[in-house]
C-alpha cells in the first residue's frame, strides 16, 4: 500500500508539461517583431507612395490601398502586389525615359570663356520722321578689335529678365554683344517697335569694324523720347537732345 501510495504522490508533485503554443500565435508575435523593427529603421517620410488621409488611416497611392497602422503599411510594402507594381513602374519609366544619346545631343552648350577686353565706343542718334512724326534712335557700335570672322549680334530683353536693376515694365533692353567685348544694353522705352519694310535695319561695316541699327517706335502720340535713356553696363547717360550724340562711355580704371 505504501508502495502505491508513494508513487502517487509523487506523480502529483510533478506538474504536467505545458502544451506548445500555437502555430497562429507564434506567426503573430514575429509579424509584430517584425513591424516594430521596420518601424525603427524605416523613415516612412522619404516614401513616396505613404499617405495619411484625413480620416487617420494610412495610404498606399502606389496600390491604391488602406491600412490602419504604419506597421501594416510596411508589412504591404515587402508583400507579392506592392513589389509587383514598383517593378511595373519601373519598367514604365525606363521605356518613357529618352535614350542616353538623345541626352548628350541636349546637353547645355558651356559658353565661351573669353578674356574681354573692355566695353566698345558707342554713339546714340535720337531722330524723328518728319512724315509719320515717328521717333528713332541709331545707335553706331565700334568694334576695332572683334575676333576674325565674327559679326556683332543684338536682340531686346525685358526688364524682367536683367538683374542689374529693380524691374521697370515702362523700360525695355537693347543688347550688343561681340568678342571679345563685354555685352553692352541700352536701356530704351519699352514701346512697340515698327518692322515694315525702311523702318528696323542693321548693317555689319566689315572694314570699318561697325555695327549698324535703326528702329522707329510706332507709337508717336506719346511724345519725345524720354531723356532718361542709359548704358545698363555703363550706368546713367544724362539726358540728350534730339540729334545729340553722347560721348562715348568712360573706360574703367585699371
Amino acid at each position: 500500500m505504501s508502495r502505491w501510495s508513494g508513487a502517487s504522490g509523487a506523480s502529483r508533485r510533478r506538474p504536467p508539461p505545458a502544451p506548445p503554443p500555437p502555430a497562429l500565435s507564434l506567426g503573430l508575435c514575429v509579424a509584430h517583431r517584425l513591424r516594430k523593427l521596420a518601424l525603427e529603421t524605416v523613415d516612412l517620410a522619404k516614401d513616396p507612395y505613404f499617405m495619411k488621409n484625413h480620416l487617420g488611416t494610412f495610404e498606399c497611392k502606389l496600390c491604391l490601398t488602406l491600412h490602419n497602422n504604419e506597421g501594416n503599411y510596411l508589412a504591404h510594402t515587402q508583400g507579392k502586389r506592392h513589389q509587383q507594381n514598383l517593378a511595373r513602374r519601373a519598367a514604365r519609366e525606363e521605356r518613357d525615359a529618352p535614350s542616353s544619346d538623345v541626352v548628350v545631343s541636349q546637353n547645355r552648350i558651356e559658353p565661351r570663356k573669353t578674356i574681354k577686353i573692355g566695353r566698345p565706343g558707342y554713339k546714340v542718334v535720337k531722330q524723328m520722321d518728319p512724315e509719320t512724326k515717328q521717333r528713332s534712335l541709331l545707335f553706331q557700335i565700334d568694334y576695332p578689335e572683334i575676333e576674325e570672322g565674327l559679326q556683332p549680334r543684338h536682340r531686346f530683353m525685358s526688364a524682367y529678365e536683367q538683374r542689374i536693376e529693380a524691374p521697370d515694365k515702362a523700360w525695355q533692353y537693347l543688347l550688343f554683344a561681340a568678342e571679345p567685348y563685354e555685352t553692352v544694353a541700352f536701356k530704351v522705352p519699352n514701346r512697340e517697335i515698327d518692322k515694315d519694310e525702311g523702318k528696323f535695319f542693321t548693317h555689319w561695316d566689315a572694314q570699318r569694324l561697325t555695327f549698324w541699327l535703326q528702329l522707329y517706335f510706332v507709337s508717336a502720340r506719346s511724345g519725345p523720347l524720354p531723356g532718361a535713356m542709359q548704358l545698363l553696363t555703363a550706368g546713367a547717360v544724362a539726358p540728350q537732345k534730339d540729334s545729340e550724340v553722347p560721348a562715348p562711355p568712360p573706360m574703367p580704371a585699371q
